[in-house]
């Protein structure tokens, strides 16, 4: 059964360096129960096919979309309920003929609102903007603004996610501005206590 796309929330992003072992894996259940929507897998390299399975039932537990970044093929094989596509990964469209309509789609439009209105032209169900502040784990990212959020909130119509440098702090600026979901990697689990550092960022949007 396919999880619908959130209207809103915390979208939680896997740091690059996760691995199978217990302690990330609890370090993500904990996250997951501070009150995240939706979980995105991000490996770069390499691939786990086991983790991607523990990831996707620690989110079926939790009853959330379980996201696989840049590749509809390993998010078919991994039965994810979703991919989220980069500049150069496939597009919307192709997405959409691999994975089917119940399944979730999201692109990176980084600075680029037509980049934006392409996708969900192609049929992206939402679009993520970003880097808005210095962000750790990708420091050279393109810069966005809060202007650019203001037009796509006014333009769009689909759920707009925010990424990059995003704290508990900065973030209700994002909100403010028409951001939907907050993606974060590094803020919650880079903490001490994720379950508690989600639950600050949950509470932005409550």
């Amino acid at each position: 059964m396919a999880r619908l796309l959130p209207e809103s929330g915390l979208y939680l992003v896997t740091p690059p360096s996760l691995t199978a072992a217990r302690a990330p894996l609890d370090a993500i259940q904990s996250a997951l129960r501070g009150g995240a929507v939706m979980l995105q897998y991000r490996a770069k390299s390499p691939v786990s096919a086991e983790l991607g399975a523990r990831l996707r039932e620690l989110c079926r537990q939790a009853g959330l979309p379980f996201i696989v970044n840049d590749d509809p093929r390993l998010a078919r094989e991994m039965r994810a309920d979703g991919v989220h596509l980069g500049r150069n990964d496939p597009s919307p469209l192709a997405a959409r003929a691999l994975l089917g309509n119940g399944k979730i789609i999201g692109a990176s439009c980084y600075n680029d609102f037509r980049a934006a209105e392409a996708a969900v032209r192609a049929g992206a169900d939402y679009v993520a903007f970003g880097s808005f502040f210095h962000s750790r784990t990708k420091p050279h990212a393109l810069r966005a603004t809060m202007g650019l959020l203001q037009h796509a909130r006014a333009l769009l119509t689909v759920p707009i996610v925010a990424i990059g440098g995003i704290t508990p702090e900065n973030g209700k600026e994002l909100i403010a501005a028409g951001a939907d979901m907050l993606a974060v990697s590094h803020g919650v689990f880079g903490q001490p206590d994720p379950e508690a550092a989600a639950r600050r960022y949950a509470a932005l949007f409550v």
